[in-house]
């Protein structure tokens, strides 16, 4: 079985924050010989009409409508055009690199292309644009070269802006797959690569909406490419990105070698100081350093330049094959991570290796303490999130990490791997199902609530079922309730350590191994009430628990529980023990143990071993009130066995042996 000190190393190494400078050296792109080329079929635009119009737009009047279905040619003129004129679109065009001077009036966007060039007042009649690629000169389809992958990005954010001064409010993509170069500084005089800024950008007040055949992929990177961003909210608010497939590199790319690998890479989408902003049913596909980041602009601790990302909705979306992590969330307040399905994160995969952390839900702010004062600056902070209603399989790592985040909640969602949090205070683990499929998930625990120091406190693990783990829920944090969770078919049902005030109450546990367990270590102030336990080797099984001098007032009660079948409550080289008001279908054994307080229990119905069993050196033992059974399964067993090497340790008043 394994042990929290076990479990601790691989929080430890499996949760890592990488930092390093970057390189913006212009390089040859990775060997991809051998791989299909994308060709792309483009789509059709329904400027389907290619009848020459039968007028000019010499003699239009004012206020009036020009109905485009014909081809209307502007040979390169420039046309100023009097007030209030509205073009509407019914299958023609407008060609001839010519320019259409407006003071107010409307243009339908399906007459907008490289052919036509606006200018003055005029507003589009609709304010969603379809865009179809074919009619932007700027952008090319298909496998191409980092050049025109470049072109590509910049037309494209170029685009969303340009039909947004128009008026559109909804940029629609249909049939469209291309490549966009990410990795490269391209500002003036820079030579400092900013993954939001090289990234495609989504406008505020503004939505990018794409179809399932729509694929946005990031042009290969180089090893020497450490970062990037496919897609970038950044600066910005109430912006939607819905639908879509979007593909990061993890196969394509180059990676450098030795320990760098497992922190370089882009992702297919960055929030950075995003603020109302709603992902919806994208799909996110081989992220090399992971699929969506989530951080924001500044220190929290510096009003000055802080601009944090807040409101933050990310649902409906599916997360295949992410290299590190599928969403890494840094900084940001009240964010959403609704009905998503998370499949292979952290994983090795034909061309790359699976990266650091490995885990699909990372969260991770960072803080350090002041060398000379000692007080805790928060760099980052990631506080108000919701988790829930989520579907993961075949994380490498786990599930969810939450390290140093506030008010977490993780809710209902349906989760193979394991789930660990550390530094957090305000976190609730409820209502989730925890099921393990696979050999790897079946080796691990469930969750794991590691000690956080002081800022670790009010957390609660509740409501949770878990079936198919090594162990279901361990903990040696303080201040962290496990309630009414039903765990079957694990090895060990809960295991605890170094863990102080806390309470594990109406717990249902069925295990193969020991129920409950804490070994090794020491508890202060926990209680466990109330639960139904069935363990498969012991019920309770404390080992050298709270047996060092400096734990000697240290307590735990367990109380009012009900532990069914034959299987045996074990305290051994335990000390500071009340277990009293339970009801036992089993025995009791005490050995080596102090203050230990074994009073007021109902029912101790022992079969094959002594109702209550004492050996080795007991020191401060207490049996009251006890209702004991005689033992059915040998005449040499009964209800009370004081085997102890110093008898007179142990006080036996009011019991009773039926």
């Amino acid at each position: 079985m394994k042990n929290l000190i076990y479990y601790l190393l691989i929080l430890t190494i499996t949760i890592v924050t990488s930092c390093s400078k970057e390189s913006v050296d212009e390089l040859t792109p990775p060997d991809t010989t051998g791989e299909e080329p994308i060709v792309a079929v483009p789509d059709t635009p329904p400027n389907v009409i290619t009848t020459p119009c039968d007028f000019d737009l010499s003699s239009v009047a004012a206020n009036s409508t020009i109905v485009l279905n014909c081809v209307l040619d502007l040979k390169g003129e420039t046309i100023n055009l009097p007030e209030n004129v509205n073009f509407e679109f019914e299958g023609g065009d407008i060609i001839g690199k010519g320019k259409l001077v407006f003071q107010g009036g409307t243009i339908d966007g399906r007459l907008l292309s490289s052919k036509l060039e606006l200018e003055g007042d005029v507003q589009l009649k609709d304010p969603t644009f379809q865009f179809f690629a074919s009619r932007w000169e700027g952008i090319v389809e298909g496998t191409t070269t980092s050049d025109i992958a470049q072109e590509n990005n910049f037309e494209l954010e170029r685009l969303m802006e340009y039909t947004k001064s128009y008026g559109a409010k909804t940029f629609q993509i249909g049939k469209f797959d291309a490549f966009f170069q990410i990795h490269y500084p391209t500002r003036e005089f820079s030579i400092v690569h900013h993954p939001a800024i090289e990234a495609v950008n989504v406008p505020s007040n503004f939505t990018l909406l794409m179809s399932e055949d729509t694929n946005l992929r990031v042009f290969p990177g180089v090893a020497e490419n450490e970062r990037g961003a496919l897609l970038a909210v950044r600066d910005a608010e109430n912006v939607i990105i819905k639908g879509g497939n979007v593909y990061g590199d993890r196969d394509q790319r180059a990676y450098p070698p030795g320990d760098l690998a497992g922190q370089y890479g882009s992702h297919t989408l960055l929030i950075r100081s995003g603020r109302n902003v709603t992902v919806d049913g994208v799909r996110f596909v081989d992220g090399s350093s992971g699929s969506l980041n989530i951080n924001s602009i500044g220190f929290s601790f510096n009003p000055d330049t802080y601009n944090p990302t807040t409101n933050v909705t990310v649902k409906n979306c599916i997360f295949e094959n992410s290299r590190r992590m599928s969403i890494a969330l840094t900084e940001g307040r009240d964010i959403k991570i609704l009905n998503n399905t998370f499949t292979n994160t952290g994983n090795a995969s034909t061309n790359s290796d699976g990266g650091e952390v490995g885990y699909a839900i990372n969260i991770e702010a960072t803080r350090r303490r002041d060398p000379d004062t000692g007080e805790l600056r928060e760099f980052e902070r990631v506080f108000d999130v919701l988790i829930k209603g989520n579907t993961e399989t075949g994380s490498r790592g786990g599930c969810v990490s939450i390290t140093i985040g506030q008010t977490v909640t993780v809710e209902e969602n349906n989760f193979e791997t394991q789930l660990v949090f550390t530094h957090t205070n305000g976190t609730r683990i409820i209502n989730n199902t925890f099921k393990a499929l696979s050999p790897e998930a079946k080796d691990r625990f469930a969750i794991f609530a590691a000690d956080g120091g002081e800022t670790a406190f009010n957390n609660i693990i509740s409501g949770n079922t878990i079936s198919g783990y090594d162990l279901a829920i361990a903990t040696n944090a303080d201040d962290t309730d496990i309630l009414n969770n039903t765990i079957t078919d694990c090895a060990i049902g809960l295991q605890f350590g170094k863990s102080k005030n806390s309470e594990f109450n109406d717990n249902t546990i069925t295990t193969s191994g020991n129920a409950i367990s804490a070994t090794n270590s020491f508890v202060e102030n926990v209680s466990l009430k109330r639960n139904t336990v069935n363990g498969g080797r012991f019920h309770v099984y404390f080992a050298q628990l709270n047996d060092k001098p400096e734990h000697s007032a240290f307590r735990v009660t367990l109380e009012e529980n009900t532990f069914i079948t034959a299987k045996a409550v074990n305290f051994t080289k335990t000390n500071g023990i009340i277990f009293r008001n339970n009801t036992v279908d089993g025995g009791l054994q005490i050995g080596d143990a102090s203050n230990i307080e074994v009073s007021g229990n109902t029912k101790i119905k022992p079969t094959d071993s002594d109702g209550i069993r004492l050996f080795g050196d007991n020191s401060a033992v207490t049996l009251a009130n006890n209702t004991i059974f005689e033992p059915t399964g040998a005449s040499r067993l009964v209800c009370i066995n004081n085997n102890s090497t110093n008898p007179s340790a142990v006080t036996d008043t009011g019991n009773t042996c039926n």
